[in-house]
């Protein structure tokens, strides 16, 4: 029961801080800064998850090549 008092009052204490959030001018300005940011996302996170699927690739050859040097043989 004392856990479910302190979400209860977490919760109205967040959405009280929302509210003010937005019925102050900065408030305001902030959600929308994050919103534009939030549009241009989804290009950056493609962008990044290229570069890591590249470098996750070069480190897989890598660890091939590690293993064919050393003559170790897995089991797949």
């Amino acid at each position: 029961m004392k856990v479910r008092k302190w979400t209860i009052r977490m919760t109205v204490l967040g959405l009280g801080g929302l509210g003010a959030m937005l019925l102050s001018e900065r408030g305001r300005k902030l959600i929308r800064s994050a919103a534009e940011r939030f549009g241009a996302a989804p290009g950056r996170l493609a962008a990044w998850n290229d570069a890591a699927q590249e470098e996750l690739d070069h480190i897989q050859h890598t660890v091939i090549e590690l293993e064919q040097s050393l003559g170790t043989h897995t089991a797949h």
